[in-house]
């Protein structure tokens, strides 16, 4: 079976599940009486109180502050000792961390580039 014939049976089959939901969604709409509130959804705000004891507002100069306070603090605990080095693995990164031999022709390299 060709891959245009199984996309085509695929649409069809899908038009034709979307059809029969639809019909039985609007059928069942139809038949619930208009009074009742059952299906009906009522969209309700609540209001969330913020919690007493919340931290005090700082302004810029506060904020800026304790951002270096932070970076700081941070920039003294860490340095290039705690950077992983780079180790290939063989048989995922290669053998040796290089590129595998062989040849590659002007005609491969021009077949991936576009003409524009």
């Amino acid at each position: 079976m060709k891959s245009i014939e199984l996309k085509k049976m695929i649409k069809e089959a899908v038009k034709e599940a979307i059809q029969e939901e639809i019909k039985d969604i609007l059928l069942e709409a139809i038949r619930t009486p208009k009074g009742s509130s059952v299906g009906v959804m009522k969209e309700s705000i609540q209001y969330v109180q913020p919690p007493l004891n919340s931290p005090p507002q700082m302004d810029a100069a506060q904020r800026k502050n304790m951002y270096e306070q932070v970076l700081n603090s941070t920039s003294i605990s860490l340095n290039s000792s705690h950077v992983v080095p780079f180790s290939p693995q063989p048989g995922f990164d290669s053998s040796n961390g290089s590129l595998p031999s062989g040849d590659v022709g002007i005609d491969q390299i021009m077949s991936l580039m576009s003409t524009r």
